[in-house]
């Protein structure tokens, strides 16, 4: 057997033991990562499993403006009213994922691919983890807070710690370590 022939049945047996290895253990079903959002306003009634948005996939490839402009999305997990119908009609997702752009809607477990169950959330948020229910702190459970936190304005600047770096989240001056 000449070299070509063996590299050739080398690399279809290593096709056949790999496809046969994937039959027996079965495909790892997808999970939602940090920076995920699950959306699953519609999903669990039914009876699909909610939809996993690889939020930071797009964002490498978009600009925000894409999206949350452009295509209406707002900036809150669960704030869009999406239905497969929008969808079908050429809105939210359904204006790129249309069959040109990007795939379109034939198979429903690339998108409703989350655990059943799991709540419309930016999944493993840090600002989730930080809020809870009614207070804005969340729940250790889900991470998922039930009141966003409010927009507030901006601090006006505290006088001025000689040396202290200021804090990105209000503007003051931090008291530097004695």
């Amino acid at each position: 057997m000449n070299k070509r022939i063996r590299l050739t049945a080398g690399y279809v047996l290593s096709a056949v033991v790999a496809a046969w290895a994937l039959l027996v253990t079965g495909i790892p079903e997808a999970q939602a990562e940090y920076g995920d959002v699950v959306i699953n306003n519609y999903s669990d009634k039914g009876n699909m499993r909610p939809v996993v948005f690889p939020h930071w996939f797009h964002r490498i490839r978009f600009t925000c403006k894409v999206c949350h402009a452009d295509l209406g999305f707002k900036f809150k997990a669960g704030g869009n009213d999406i239905t497969m119908g929008k969808i079908v009609d050429g809105q939210f997702c359904g204006a790129c994922h249309n069959g040109e752009i990007a795939w379109s809607v034939e198979n429903c477990n690339v998108c409703h691919s989350g655990v059943a169950g799991t709540p419309t959330q930016f999944h493993n948020s840090t600002q989730g983890r930080l809020y809870a229910p009614g207070a804005g702190a969340a729940t250790p459970a889900t991470g998922v807070s039930a009141a966003a936190p409010a927009a507030a304005a901006p601090a006006a600047p505290a006088a001025a710690t000689k040396g202290a770096p200021a804090d990105s989240a209000t503007g003051k001056k931090r008291r530097a370590a004695p």
